[in-house]
């Protein structure tokens, strides 16, 4: 199976290792890959360049040898979809189980992405919930669920997509959003962070900035 994380990762934190972890455990995965999207520009921070990003990412999973990076999304030249990124995943393993890993932040706009339906064809969406969140889905994701829905990792294995699967687990409530306004405050977030990644935000001085 080829497993994908997608996700700004502005900051990668605990939380997001956590997930990615249970995910590699849970579906007995050997290797997971992160896949940082693109930034919208009236969405970046200043002084949080794509370098940045891809630097912590790799500070943090650097001990995880289950754990590597798909930068194809940073290096495209044009918009940046993740239907795009699943198209080509799907051209270079055309015969192959694709998981597509989402916060349930993400799985509750799913129908405001770019050809979403498309998306759900190409790839298993695999759905992790953090602590408090609630499930809003319009309409249509509440027909495509119906639809898609399964409790079985193994359907997961002898299917290459179409599914969606929620994945169980030790959940750790932590958001990025979060994060960078506890550092804009000068608040410690050791605690929330890969101990090299907050290494490194205090040695670039990231986040002091207003979003």
């Amino acid at each position: 199976m080829i497993a994908l994380f997608g996700g700004t990762f502005d900051p990668i934190h605990l939380g997001h290792i956590n997930m990615a972890k249970q995910c590699v455990e849970h579906l007995n995965l050997r290797n997971l890959q992160f896949m940082p999207c693109a930034i919208p520009a009236h969405k970046a921070v200043p002084g949080i360049s794509n370098e940045d990003r891809i630097a912590m990412l790799q500070a943090a999973i650097e001990t995880y040898d289950y754990f590597s990076l798909d930068l194809r999304e940073l290096k495209r030249q044009g918009p940046s979809y993740s239907l795009l990124s699943l198209q080509e995943l799907r051209e270079e393993h055309p015969n192959d189980p694709i998981l597509f890993l989402i916060g349930l932040d993400s799985f509750n706009t799913l129908d405001k992405w770019f050809e979403w339906q498309t998306i759900t064809q190409l790839c298993h969406l695999v759905v992790f919930q953090r602590p408090n969140q609630n499930m809003n889905l319009s309409p249509q994701l509440i027909e495509y669920k119906k639809q898609a829905l399964t409790t079985s990792p193994d359907t997961l294995r002898l299917e290459c997509a179409g599914r969606l699967y929620f994945l169980p687990g030790k959940i750790m409530d932590i958001a990025s959003s979060d994060i960078r306004q506890k550092l804009k405050k000068g608040q410690s977030c050791g605690e929330l962070l890969p101990t090299a990644v907050s290494h490194y935000i205090g040695e670039q001085q990231l986040y002091l900035s207003g979003e």
